[in-house]
């Protein structure tokens, strides 16, 4: 006799069952190497879970304009935003994306900051671990479309699409994966990930645009430059030991 996978999950850890389906949702629950995908997916009573922690919200500086965070992977840019009460986030990253993220805490220094991104003013650089040996830098200049059904999104190339760039340069090349230094321009939804799956570099643990399966999609966002001030979020320990 089977059971719903975040029931079983829910007994065997002594949460309620919104907890237990809310683990599997952000990915953190495994059986051996294999991630449970599907809350609500039958499995054994018997099966034995392992679930991954979420590291904490570490802050990076604060003024009278502007929080800015190391954003850990699994943890919703929304929830960062309801936990610094009366501020606004600036931007987003994906769930399973680390690194810097900004909040504003007043209305004209948001308006700035948004005049500096429509203009491109503002610097970003990620680094990813992605399939593939890449041995040279280049640049992936295609526009993107997203689009939307319910609550996900998904980008690709078109060329009815919005002006998009994204420069690749290698870093360092282990086996059949190169981790590499990405800085992007216009910053449109998914740019990275939908840019390295066209350039046939799909990021690792990224299975919605081609890559393969990992503990979480390798991509941080290490640096941002915002009207003169550089704000930088060191690389998770997992991206230095990747390559090992």
């Amino acid at each position: 006799m089977k059971e719903k996978a975040y029931k079983v999950l829910a007994a065997q850890e002594g949460i309620s069952n919104s907890e237990a389906k809310s683990l599997i949702d952000r990915g953190l629950v495994y059986v051996g190497n294999s991630k449970v995908m599907i809350a609500r997916g039958e499995i054994s009573p018997k099966t034995t879970f392992i679930v991954h922690k979420v590291e904490k919200v570490r802050p990076i500086f604060e003024d009278d304009d502007l929080i800015v965070v190391d954003k850990p992977a699994f943890v919703n840019s929304d929830e960062i935003e309801r936990q610094f009460k009366g501020s606004q986030l600036l931007h987003r990253l994906d769930r399973e994306t680390s690194g810097v993220l900004m909040l504003v805490k007043n209305e004209e220094f948001r308006l700035k900051a948004i005049g500096e991104f429509k203009k491109d003013q503002v610097y970003k650089e990620y680094v990813a671990w992605v399939e593939g040996i890449i041995s040279e830098p280049f640049v992936i200049d295609q526009p993107l479309i997203t689009e939307k059904s319910g609550n996900k999104a998904y980008t690709k190339v078109s060329k009815k699409g919005k002006p998009a760039i994204t420069e690749v340069t290698p870093l360092e090349v282990s086996a059949k994966k190169t981790k590499v230094q990405l800085i992007i321009h216009h910053g449109r939804t998914h740019q990275i990930r939908a840019h390295l799956k066209y350039a046939q570099h799909p990021i690792i643990g990224d299975e919605s645009y081609g890559g393969r399966q990992s503990k979480r999609v390798m991509l941080h966002a290490k640096k941002v430059t915002l009207m003169g001030r550089t704000f930088e979020a060191p690389e998770p320990k997992v991206f230095g030991h990747f390559g090992s």
